[in-house]
């Protein structure tokens, strides 16, 4: 079963990137959800999604944030993510420095929001945060990129022994019988 609109309430959101996702297991793409549940995320130079629908599909991961301290409520939180949407539809998409995870870091600050021990949230900090606290919707969505981190660890270790391997005998066989090493050196 899919999770509710309802349940994205107040949450950040975290979805895997293919490829990069299998290799550093925290990387991802995130998002942040209203007090409806709707995502916003920035999905590319002067692109912010508001409609629910986030870049690299369904979000795999949510981090609940609890507003019960924030001055303004749910309607602080809705008018923070509006004017990050509206700052972040001005600006290039630079994948290591102005990402969609400085978008989610942009909509908290201006909230002056202190959660799970954080007053000023930036890209780092959220990364971790939802690496280490956000919640999995389902099983088979952990798997996912857990099992293709396993997966290309071990396809690239034995990739590497056989490549390796077949240079050690190829090395060797020149030592061991020197008949192999007069032929070589007379072509």
């Amino acid at each position: 079963m899919e999770t509710a609109r309802e349940d994205l309430a107040f949450t950040i959101l975290w979805s895997p990137l293919p490829g990069i996702t299998w290799f550093i297991p925290f990387i991802g793409h995130m998002g942040i959800a209203n007090s409806a549940g709707i995502a916003s995320d920035f999905q590319g130079p002067y692109t912010v999604g508001d409609r629910g629908r986030m870049a690299f599909g369904r979000p795999t991961r949510a981090l609940k944030i609890d507003i019960s301290d924030l001055p303004g409520g749910s309607d602080e939180w809705d008018n923070a993510i509006a004017k990050a949407n509206g700052v972040y539809c001005g600006r290039m998409h630079n994948i290591c420095c102005d990402n969609c995870h400085s978008h989610v870091a942009c909509a908290l600050n201006s909230m002056n929001l202190r959660a799970y021990g954080v007053r000023k949230f930036d890209m780092v900090k959220l990364c971790f945060l939802v690496f280490f606290k956000g919640r999995f919707f389902v099983f088979w969505r952990f798997r996912s990129p857990v099992f293709a981190l396993h997966y290309n660890v071990e396809y690239f270790s034995s990739v590497g022994v056989a490549i390796t391997g077949q240079f050690v005998k190829n090395s060797w066989s020149c030592v061991l019988n020197p008949a192999v090493l007069k032929r070589s050196s007379l072509t």
